[in-house]
């Protein structure tokens, strides 16, 4: 049978959720790989975690579903880096396996992304107050000289040609009721501490082989930060996500992590060196020139941060 009204359609996927949660049982509780309350620390590819990694000490690797978790201690805190791989989905299975096998006190993302503020450069490190998902939307249909939009979704922003970007209906834990928003915050007393170790670091302006940026690079810390599915090397796009979110930074995995986070109640915060612009760069997508740059750029930060975390009796979680 061919539902004609978007209400049938709505009532037979409420029904379908009833049932659904009527059948289901309750997932056994994983074990965890040790007792100790850790702050994860999370990249989405090789060359980021490689350099935090590679001053761990008293590290021992965790083998869990094929995803390689390392624990140890960094910069006198313990903590369990892994991969989140690349994209949303990965970053969100990830992070929740962690969550799942370990004490994890809070998360801090450590890696590159592209830059969309114009006031930022190549090697800037944007540590956004908020994460939210573009593309999580509707694609429209065409009619005229204008867009038709199902009336049962709500729109809170402006659209791209036919994308109109929705919010996500979320739940977890001590809510009545599911809830829709568009933002996860980055915790409050995380970005304190990056504001405290910000006084404290010297960015990298130069690659290894002597490839140095126009004027040295700077933290900067509040504004937005969006993520999605999708590689962007856009000029308009790139102005859309600023213009429409109030985005300093795109990257593919943060939000994700973020809305992960917030269904645990964990707290989380990102610190992301841009590596491009984008598509705003007259020079091309300079990705490959730059990435190692900004993740170590990103790394100094993580790592100022932890330290300072400790300054702040957050080292020792019971």
């Amino acid at each position: 049978m061919r539902l004609r009204q978007p209400g049938h359609l709505i009532g037979v996927l409420v029904a379908m959720a009833v049932l659904s949660g009527a059948t289901s049982s309750p997932t056994a509780a994983h074990q965890t790989a040790d007792e100790t309350y850790r702050t994860a620390v999370v990249s989405a590819f090789a060359p980021e975690i490689s350099i935090l990694r590679s001053e761990l000490a008293d590290a021992a690797s965790h083998s869990v579903n094929g995803v390689e978790f390392v624990t140890g201690r960094l910069e006198g805190q313990d903590v369990v880096l892994y991969l989140s791989g690349i994209s949303v989905v990965n970053a969100a299975m990830t992070t929740q396996l962690a969550l799942d096998r370990f004490h994890v006190a809070r998360i801090v993302f450590s890696g590159i992304a592209g830059g969309v503020d114009p006031d930022l450069n190549i090697g800037d490190v944007v540590i956004a107050d908020r994460w939210g998902q573009y593309l999580e939307l509707l694609l429209a249909r065409k009619t005229g000289d204008g867009w038709s939009k199902p009336p049962f979704f709500e729109y809170p922003f402006a659209n791209f040609g036919m994308m109109f970007p929705r919010s996500v209906t979320v739940r977890r834990d001590g809510l009545d009721a599911p809830e829709t928003r568009f933002w996860f915050a980055a915790d409050e007393t995380l970005l304190a501490l990056a504001r405290k170790a910000a006084a404290d670091i010297a960015l990298d302006r130069c690659t290894s082989d002597t490839t140095c940026l126009e004027r040295a690079p700077r933290i900067v810390i509040g504004g937005a930060g969006v993520s999605g599915s999708a590689f962007v090397d856009n000029a308009a796009f790139r102005a859309y996500a600023f213009e429409t979110f109030g985005a300093r930074v795109l990257d593919m995995e943060s939000a994700a992590v973020a809305h992960v986070a917030w269904a645990n109640r964990v707290p989380f915060v990102a610190v992301r060196s841009l590596s491009d612009l984008a598509g705003g760069s007259e020079q091309g997508n300079q990705l490959e020139v730059f990435f190692r740059l900004a993740a170590g750029n990103a790394a100094a930060v993580v790592k100022a941060l932890l330290r300072s975390g400790c300054t702040s009796g957050l080292c020792d979680v019971n």
